[in-house]
C-alpha cells in the first residue's frame, strides 16, 4: 500500500471547505497589514475560488507529467518524486500562517495537485504491474481505499475539538506530509516494477530478482517469456499521447476509461455530502452531533471500498461497476422521493439519512474501487502511460468544470438535481453492462477480442493481432 494517496484530494479538500472562513479571515487581515485596507468581499471571494481550483490546475500538469516521467524513470522513482513535491508543499503551507504569506498557501496547493496527478496515473499501474494476477484487483483497489481513507482522517482531523481551528488548521493542512515521509523512507527499499525492468532497462537479470523479491521462488521465467513475447509483437513499444489518439485499437479503452470517469464525477456523491448537512437538520438532529453524523459517512465509504478490494477478485470488475451504477441510481430515485416528502412525516427523514448512507455504499463498493481496476487492465503496457495521463486530463479538466458549475445548479435546482445525476447512473449501468468485457485475470489481447466483437468496435482491432497468427492469441501476460 502506498500512502501518498491519504493526501490527494478527498479529505483535505472537505477540510478546506470546513474552515474557509478561518482562511479568508488570515488572507483578509494579511493584506490589511500590508496595504493598509481590507479586501472587497467579491475579491476576497475571489482569491478563495482560487485556492480551491488551483489544485486541479495542479493536477492537471502532473497528469500530464505521469506519462513521460514514468517511462523515462519508472513508476518507483515517479512516486519517490511526488513525495518530494507533496512535503514541499506541506512545509510552504504549514508555515505560511507563521511567515503571514497567503501566497505560500497557493503555491502548496497547486504543488499538492501536481502531486495528486502524478500519483493518480502511476500509484495503479506500478501496484497491478508488481502483483500477481489473482491478487491484481486488490491492490489496483487501493488507490480508491485511500481516497476514502483520506476523506475520512480529513473529517475527523478536522472537527473543531480537535486541528479544525483558528489556530490550527495549517497545520491540519500540512499532515499530508507526514504519510509522504513515511512513503519517501520505505519505497527505495521496494523493487522496481518487472515490465519497466524489462521493457525500458533491458535487464532480464534485474527484472527476474525483482519478481522473486516480489512473489518468492516461482515460475519467473514463464513470466519473462510471456512478457518477451508481448514485446515481440508490432506496435509494442511506449506509445506517446498523440499515438494513442491515433491508435484505431486504442480509440474503444479510451472511450470506455473517460466515461468510467465522468461517469464516477457525475455520480452524484458531491450532492450527497452537500445535502447531508440539510438532510441531518431536517431530521431534528442535534447540531453538536451533526459534524460526528457526518464523519459517519466518510467512514461508511471507507469500509465499504475496503469491502470492494476483498471482493473484487472473486466477483470480477463489471458486475461491481453495472451493479453498483444501478443500485446507486435506485437509491437516488428513492432519496428524491423522500426528499420531496420529508414535511409529510418524521420518519420520512430518517429514511432519508438511511439513503444517504446506503447511496455511499454502493458507491465504495461498487464504482469507486472497480474504476481504478479496468484503467490499468484495460490498456496494454505500452499504451498505459500516455493513455492514463489523457483520461486522467480529462478526469482533472471534468473535475474543475463541475467545481465551478455545481453551485449553480444547486441553487437553480435545489435537490430535483439529482434527477441528472440518476440519469447518469442509469446510462452509466446500461453502457457497462452491454459494452464493457471483464477484465478479472485476463491478458490485453483477450481483453480486446472481446472489444473487437462490439458491433461498433468491429474496424477497431489491435495491431499485434492484425499482424500476427491465431497461435499468438493464446500469449498471456502474468502482469
Amino acid at each position: 500500500m502506498l500512502y501518498s494517496e491519504v493526501c490527494n484530494r478527498p479529505g483535505i479538500e472537505h477540510s478546506l471547505n470546513c474552515f474557509a472562513q478561518d482562511v479568508k479571515r488570515f488572507i483578509n487581515e494579511t493584506w490589511l497589514k500590508r496595504h493598509g485596507a481590507g479586501l472587497p468581499q467579491e475579491t476576497l471571494a475571489l482569491m478563495w475560488s482560487f485556492i480551491v481550483s488551483i489544485y486541479c490546475l495542479g493536477g492537471l500538469l502532473g497528469c500530464l507529467w505521469s506519462g513521460p516521467l514514468a517511462m523515462r524513470y519508472g513508476k518507483k522513482k515517479s512516486l519517490i518524486c511526488s513525495n518530494f513535491i507533496i512535503i514541499t508543499g506541506a512545509l510552504l503551507i504549514g508555515s505560511s500562517k507563521m511567515a503571514k504569506s497567503f501566497e505560500m498557501i497557493l503555491v502548496g496547493r497547486f504543488l499538492y495537485g501536481i502531486s495528486a496527478g502524478l500519483c493518480l496515473n502511476v500509484h495503479g499501474p506500478y501496484l497491478g504491474e508488481i502483483s500477481p494476477k489473482k491478487f491484481r484487483g486488490v491492490a489496483t483497489t487501493s488507490a480508491a481505499v485511500f481516497f476514502s481513507l483520506g476523506k475520512a482522517l480529513g473529517q475527523i482531523m478536522g472537527l473543531r475539538d480537535l486541528l479544525g481551528t483558528e489556530v490550527l488548521w495549517p497545520l491540519l493542512l500540512a499532515l499530508c506530509g507526514f504519510p509522504a515521509l513515511l512513503q519517501l523512507l520505505l519505497l527505495p527499499f521496494f523493487p522496481e516494477s518487472p515490465p519497466y525492468l524489462l521493457r525500458q532497462k533491458k535487464d532480464t537479470q534485474a527484472c527476474l530478482k525483482a519478481m522473486k523479491d516480489l512473489w518468492g521462488e516461482g515460475h519467473q521465467q514463464t513470466e519473462i517469456e510471456d512478457m518477451l513475447k508481448e514485446m515481440a509483437l508490432p506496435g509494442s513499444k511506449n506509445l506517446s499521447i498523440w499515438e494513442v489518439v491515433k491508435q484505431p485499437s486504442l480509440r474503444w479503452p479510451l472511450l470506455i476509461v473517460i466515461l468510467l470517469i465522468m461517469g464516477l464525477q457525475l455520480s452524484g456523491l458531491s450532492a450527497i455530502y452537500f445535502y447531508a448537512f440539510e438532510v441531518f437538520r431536517t431530521a431534528r438532529l442535534e447540531e453538536a452531533i451533526i459534524p460526528y453524523v457526518t464523519l459517519g459517512i466518510g467512514l461508511c465509504e471507507f469500509v465499504s471500498v475496503i469491502l470492494c478490494s476483498f471482493i473484487i477478485d472473486h466477483l470480477g470488475r463489471r458486475i461491481l461497476l453495472w451493479g453498483g451504477f444501478g443500485m446507486m441510481a435506485l437509491t437516488l430515485a428513492l432519496l428524491i422521493l423522500t426528499l420531496s416528502l420529508q414535511d409529510q412525516s418524521p420518519w420520512i427523514s430518517y429514511s432519508s439519512i438511511a439513503l444517504i448512507f446506503l447511496f455511499i455504499i454502493f458507491y465504495g463498493i461498487g464504482p469507486s474501487g472497480a474504476i481504478f481496476s479496468v484503467m490499468v487492465e484495460i490498456f496494454s503496457p505500452a499504451a498505459r502511460p500516455s493513455a492514463l495521463a489523457l483520461a486522467g486530463s480529462v478526469s482533472w479538466v471534468g473535475l474543475f468544470i463541475i467545481g465551478l458549475g455545481f453551485p449553480f445548479v444547486v441553487e437553480a435546482l435545489s435537490y430535483y438535481c439529482f434527477l441528472i445525476f440518476f440519469g447518469v447512473l442509469v446510462g452509466m449501468g446500461i453502457f457497462i453492462y452491454l459494452f464493457l468485457p471483464e477484465t478479472k485475470g485476463r491478458s490485453i489481447l483477450d481483453i480486446t477480442e472481446d472489444l473487437n466483437r462490439i458491433p461498433l468496435g468491429k474496424k477497431v482491432t489491435l495491431t499485434a493481432l492484425e499482424n500476427n497468427s491465431p497461435g499468438s492469441h493464446s500469449i498471456c501476460t502474468k502482469l
